[in-house]
């Protein structure tokens, strides 16, 4: 099985638009035909992101409780089972919650390039 393609959108500060132009192109690939997820967005509370998220499937995200309050982080084991073609991953450079599967989301994102999985994400 060949090692999936990772493709990363880079911005210099928050609200720049590298999620929406993450959504962006996985709605385009969508279109022709492409079997891709939505693993783990966030988006923030802006209004344009949020909507882009429609007509995209999303895996359940797996909620973790730390300190009393309840957190969610990617569902690595559901996407590995889910097996798209493409997984859209925000924030590649998140530190997970203590008692994640990682301790990083980069850590995430290998395991599904690795299981031949392309990731699209953001930093």
């Amino acid at each position: 099985m060949a090692r999936g393609k990772l493709r990363i959108y880079l911005g210099a500060a928050p609200g720049v638009g590298k999620t929406y132009s993450m959504l962006s192109e996985a709605h385009r690939r969508v279109e022709r035909g492409t079997d891709a997820v939505v693993a783990f967005v966030e988006h923030h509370g802006r209004p344009r992101t949020e909507v882009m998220l429609h007509g995209l499937e999303q895996i359940q995200r797996q909620e973790l409780e730390y300190r009393g309050t309840v957190f969610t982080e990617i569902h690595v084991d559901a996407v590995l089972a889910r097996r798209p073609a493409v997984a859209l991953v925000d924030e590649l450079a998140h530190t997970n919650v203590p008692g994640s599967r990682n301790a990083k989301r980069w850590q995430d994102i290998e395991e599904l390039l690795e299981a031949g999985i392309d990731v699209i994400s953001t930093v």
